[in-house]
């Protein structure tokens, strides 16, 4: 399994849920958050407002959701975003105590 956090414009959230709806991949989470990254043109201090998308994946999914992300949240100009991947060891599903890749989805 695997954790997807991306950090992408907030005008582009409705569309990469969406898109991740499509495939198939229901459950996230996701909250408002200010950053910035190494884009020039902006104060260095000024923080903008982004979306945080969380979502734990299959290990066999990993791909598609990444690319899903990256194809409805491109413009191709600097503020993108980034995603960050990171392994994660065990899951949980509190209502029936399944765990593993069975607790995702």
């Amino acid at each position: 399994m695997k954790k997807v956090e991306a950090i992408i414009r907030a005008e582009d959230f409705n569309r990469v849920k969406s898109a991740l709806k499509q495939i198939g991949v229901l459950p996230l989470t996701a909250y408002p958050v200010q950053g910035r990254g190494v884009q020039g043109g902006i104060p260095p201090y000024d923080l903008l407002p982004k979306m945080k998308v969380e979502i734990i994946v299959k290990d066999g999914d990993l791909d598609r959701v990444v690319s899903t992300i990256i194809r409805n949240a491109r413009s191709g100009s600097p503020g993108d975003g980034k995603i960050f991947i990171s392994p994660v060891e065990d899951a949980i599903r509190i209502r029936t105590g399944e765990r593993g890749n069975e607790a995702l989805y």
